[in-house]
C-alpha cells in the first residue's frame, strides 16, 4: 500500500520555497509585461484616431427611409405571409 503522500511543513526545503517563489515572480512579470504592451497599444491607437476624427453625415437623403438610395435596398420577388 502506499505510504502518506502528503508533505508536513517540517519536510519541505528551500528547493519547493524557489519553485513556489520563481512561478509567482514569473506569473507576476508575465501579467506585467502583457498590461504594459495593450498600455502602449492604446496609447498608439488613441493617438493615431486623435487625427482621424469621426465625420458626422448630415446628408438629410442619407437618413430617409424612401431616400432615392433605397431602392437597392429593396427585397426582389417579396411577398410578406399571410
Amino acid at each position: 500500500m502506499a505510504g502518506n503522500t502528503q508533505m508536513n511543513d517540517n519536510e519541505r526545503g528551500l528547493f519547493s520555497l524557489l519553485h513556489g517563489l520563481s512561478g509567482f515572480l514569473i506569473a507576476v512579470v508575465l501579467l506585467l509585461g502583457i498590461l504594459a504592451f495593450l498600455t502602449i497599444n492604446a496609447i498608439v491607437v488613441q493617438q493615431n484616431e486623435a487625427q482621424n476624427p469621426y465625420q458626422v453625415n448630415t446628408d438629410i437623403n442619407g437618413l430617409k427611409f424612401n431616400a432615392p438610395s433605397a431602392e437597392q435596398y429593396k427585397n426582389v420577388d417579396y411577398s410578406p405571409s399571410k
